[in-house]
């Protein structure tokens, strides 16, 4: 049996060769190396490598702790309208009640941070999965595509959980921003692993068509690690300012969205339907990566970027932090 994608990564984090400077730290461009690296090997496993070390600098940064040995964290942070997790507290303690959607490694992880609702204030905890009153749903998953992760809808009925930080101070940070770019990263290395496909027929030889779409799948790919390489130096230089470190993330999840999105058009239009039907692992990257860049907001983020910059006059060939 194939290890799962949860046990996959919990042996990465645990490992001593895995290489991930917290953002900000100096060398912010080698932890999107490696989160590009993970995700083009195995793109649900960098997924929630992503989601631990994410994790893991949220806690740095808030709490000045970090996740600990044998731990897989997840961040379970999404909140539409129609789920809502709350909290209260019991004596010295904080209880959870409710149901939080999209939880990737619902049934993986040993650790998350979970949103909640302190009345109408939004609040961080972080959960120790294994007690009692925690019930990951199944069944609400129907794509191929991330099924890997576990992504589920997870129950709390009455769940011990530790404040961290004060309400707000999850998405009042530049931090918050910074593990946006990477996503990104995560992104880019997904559509390198579309790539591989077109990249290993053309050194078999190919048609001038092929040769036209490679040579534009390696453009984008190369121009989006060189966005990686800026945003991480104006991450390194200015790690906490925060409305700089919004600007930047909603500009390079956008540029890398389009060219996730472009490769594997491309890819596709190069190669016919042939690996899609009979490549296993080309067709489930495919598929990944389709629904992992749908973890943007689309336009949502769009109109947001352009409220921001709304009577600016930035200069794109200076410091475009």
């Amino acid at each position: 049996m194939t290890p799962s994608a949860a046990y996959r990564a919990l042996q990465i984090v645990d490992s001593d060769d895995i290489v991930a400077p917290l953002p900000g730290s100096g060398d912010t461009a080698t932890r999107f190396r490696t989160l590009a690296e993970l995700t083009r090997s195995d793109i649900s496993v960098g997924r929630m490598v992503e989601a631990h070390l994410d994790a893991d600098a949220i806690l740095v940064e808030i709490t000045g702790c970090r996740a600990g040995q044998g731990e897989l964290w997840g961040v379970w942070a999404a909140e539409p309208p129609t789920h809502v997790v709350t909290a209260h507290r019991d004596g010295n303690r904080w209880r959870l009640h409710g149901t939080k959607p999209w939880c990737s490694g619902a049934v993986g992880c040993t650790h998350a941070l979970v949103t909640a609702r302190d009345g109408d204030r939004r609040r961080l905890f972080s959960v120790d999965l294994a007690q009692h009153g925690i019930h990951p749903q199944s069944g609400g998953w129907r794509s191929a595509g991330m099924s890997g992760t576990d992504t589920e809808a997870v129950e709390f009925e009455n769940v011990a959980a530790r404040p961290v930080g004060e309400p707000g101070d999850y998405l009042a940070r530049a931090g918050f921003w910074h593990g946006g770019v990477g996503v990104a990263a995560c992104w880019l290395g997904g559509a390198a692993k579309v790539a591989d496909a077109l990249y290993n027929r053309a050194r078999t030889g190919g048609d001038d068509i092929l040769m036209m779409h490679l040579g534009a799948v390696d453009a984008l790919l190369a121009d989006g690690w060189s966005q990686l390489v800026y945003a991480a130096d104006a991450i390194d230089k200015a790690p906490r300012e925060e409305a700089a470190a919004r600007r930047r993330a909603l500009r390079v999840r956008w540029a890398i969205e389009q060219i996730a999105t472009a490769v594997i058009d491309r890819v596709n239009r190069a190669l016919g339907p042939a690996p899609l039907v009979h490549s296993g692992e080309h067709a489930q990257a495919v598929a990944d990566l389709a629904v992992y860049i749908r973890q943007s907001h689309a336009d949502n983020d769009l109109m947001a970027l352009g409220r921001l910059v709304a009577g600016d006059t930035p200069d794109f060939f200076g410091d475009r932090s």
